[in-house]
């Protein structure tokens, strides 16, 4: 149904962002490459990449784009079992787009990716970041094959793999413990001292705030989407934010940060989903993953 090598343009654009690199990656003109995506969103009657610095898809390039990832997959793991790894697709790198929360890749997550290297994924990885809650949108849209979300439940056309617990400490510094909460962390207080968030997705200081307070008090917060920044700013007094405990834990034994309220965590479970379609191809990643999850993650 599909032209293969309109396809691979498509993705090829799409992952790099221009039609140049995708150009120098395949090994053809940046005409070319405009050539064979028109031709493509003629044949379908729809646009599939909006122009510009950088190249974005329309929700069905990036449907089609993902199915350029889950076909060269697919190959992959036929030429592997045929015995011709290594041959089934001369030159062509394999990308694997993937959905995960900022926290995951600042803690745990890239020695899973290294992991599953050594394990035979021989992958690319596209990281796209967005938080835990809505990761799991990127599935829906077809725009990843695999995501860590905080959905329990699997996507349709996923499976779907408890992690663990990402634990979570409400954190800020010494002086900015005493400038906004001398008289001790309250909801008043709590409403006056700036927090630190990371977009306006996270609503991580929200669900401690309303689990300490019983309730939902209002805050002011800075916007600091910066995984490392948020413990910069922390530690800075810019104001108090609910930081992995890995990323802490050196600095709450050293004094550097305090928590708001001794031993209130706030525990967040993730989970590893992938499509079922290329699930086999990337079984090394998901052990990778799992493996690594377990040891660097609190058991449910």
């Amino acid at each position: 149904m599909f032209d293969h090598a309109q396809i691979r343009a498509l993705a090829a654009v799409l992952r790099s962002g221009s039609f140049e690199a995708a150009a120098a990656e395949l090994h053809l003109t940046p005409s070319a490459i405009s050539q064979r995506i028109r031709a493509l969103e003629e044949r379908l009657g729809t646009v599939l990449v909006i122009r510009g610095q950088p190249a974005r898809p329309t929700d069905a390039g990036a449907r089609l784009a993902r199915h350029a990832e889950e076909i060269g997959l697919l190959e992959h793991l036929l030429a592997a079992d045929l015995g011709l790894a290594g041959i089934d697709r001369p030159g062509a790198a394999i990308t694997l787009r993937i959905a995960v929360n900022a926290d995951s890749l600042a803690t745990w997550l890239l020695p899973a990716l290294a992991a599953a290297g050594a394990l035979g994924a021989d992958l690319l990885f596209d990281l796209a970041i967005d938080d835990q809650d809505h990761s799991e949108d990127w599935l829906r849209r077809g725009a990843v094959s695999a995501a860590i979300t905080a959905r329990p439940g699997p996507v349709q056309g996923c499976d779907s793999h408890p992690l663990g617990l990402l634990r979570y400490r409400a954190t800020a510094s010494p002086a900015y413990m005493a400038r906004w909460f001398a008289d001790g962390v309250t909801a008043a207080s709590l409403a006056r001292a700036p927090a630190i968030t990371y977009d306006t997705k996270d609503r991580l200081q929200e669900r401690w705030l309303r689990a300490v307070t019983g309730r939902r008090p209002g805050y002011r917060s800075h916007m600091i989407p910066s995984a490392r920044g948020f413990v910069d700013a922390a530690r800075l007094g810019l104001g108090w934010g609910m930081i992995p405990e890995a990323l802490v834990r050196a600095d709450l034994d050293a004094g550097r940060l305090v928590e708001l309220v001794a031993d209130r965590p706030l525990d967040l479970a993730l989970h590893w989903q992938v499509s079922r379609m290329t699930g086999a191809a990337l079984a090394p990643l998901t052990r990778a993953i799992l493996a690594t999850a377990r040891q660097s993650l609190i058991a449910p």
